[in-house]
């Protein structure tokens, strides 16, 4: 997973003009109530904790309650008016904050100090899970330095090498994102290492594939195009030396990679060289999941459960997708 970089040096600082949106548009809604799965140190607590101080969410705290109490004084925090659900380790936190969940006590699933694969495995577990006829995908929501909009990359952390199917349903995870924070108009760009259809480059098959189906109406909600370079889906130059006409390249605010490995370098890449903050959301079950990490700044976590309380108030509004074991 992409994280933010380290403290900035005082002359580097910037604001976060996109974050800063995300987080006044959730605080303008109802509290998210979100059931944290474990959190049992420090920075978990503590981004969970804050993000309820900002109107963001209102935290269910599931795990085991000493630990739990430890990881509160560590932040010098006082639990006395939030509710804990007593869990016997992290296996069973994840168990007992998807339950909560399927019994309608929780809108989201935040994830505290148990390893991301320990949270997935229950909520995509056949009997008790939280599986939908949607694949599951992962989005980061990024603030790039210098790009005007929130960027939307997908997927970089849960489908390795994902199906032509499997694809539909990460785009169309990521055009639902998209809506649910405002995007007026949803660029859609299919990445690959070129912008013709190379039949020896099965991406670019799958990006002519996908776009076809945005004709057709299997997927909806956007504006598809690809494949397409990199640097022809976001930037207007490149696309004009190559003479490529379309309403997504070098505008496209929401670039799907071939494979997780494109996705997670190409995240890093931004984070690590372009100063961009990278906050993280599983969609596709029946809530969105929040993903945090100890490395993550205290903006990016504030990010994430922003763009989840965005994501679950829209989700409320509209119909949600059949659910269905796949």
């Amino acid at each position: 997973m992409a994280h933010s970089t380290t403290q900035e040096a005082p002359a580097r600082r910037r604001r976060h003009e996109k974050y800063e949106r995300l987080i006044a548009a959730a605080q303008a809604r109802a509290r998210l109530t979100v059931a944290v799965a474990h959190p049992c140190d420090e920075a978990s607590l503590g981004a969970a904790l804050e993000a309820a101080d900002l109107g963001l969410i209102e935290p269910i705290l599931v795990g085991p309650r000493p630990k739990i109490a430890a990881a509160a004084a560590s932040c010098g925090r006082d639990l006395a008016t939030l509710r804990i659900v007593e869990a016997a380790h992290s296996h069973d936190s994840a168990a007992r904050a998807v339950a909560l969940v399927r019994a309608g006590e929780a809108g989201a699933l935040m994830k505290g100090s148990l390893h991301t694969d320990e949270l997935m495995s229950a909520v995509v577990r056949r009997e008790g899970g939280l599986r939908t006829a949607r694949r599951l995908s992962h989005c980061f929501v990024m603030d790039v330095p210098n790009h005007d909009d929130p960027l939307i990359v997908t997927d970089a952390a849960i489908n390795i090498a994902p199906t032509l199917e499997e694809k539909r349903d990460i785009v169309q995870n990521a055009i639902d994102l998209a809506h649910s924070f405002g995007v007026d108009v949803v660029r859609v760009a299919i990445v690959s290492a070129m912008e013709t259809v190379n039949p020896k480059i099965p991406s670019t098959v799958d990006a002519a594939a996908l776009c076809k189906m945005a004709d057709r109406g299997q997927i909806t909600g956007a504006v598809l195009d690809g494949p397409l370079a990199l640097d022809n889906a976001i930037d207007l130059g490149a696309a004009a030396i190559k003479k490529i006409r379309s309403p997504v390249a070098g505008r496209a605010n929401v670039l799907v990679v071939p494979n997780l490995e494109a996705g997670n370098m190409l995240a890093k890449s931004l984070t690590f060289l372009a100063e961009a903050d990278a906050a993280g959301i599983v969609l596709g079950a029946r809530v969105p999941i929040i993903l945090t990490s100890r490395a993550d700044s205290r903006l990016t976590r504030l990010a994430s459960c922003a763009v989840a309380s965005l994501f679950a108030a829209s989700h409320r509004a509209a119909k949600p997708p059949p659910e269905a074991d796949r």
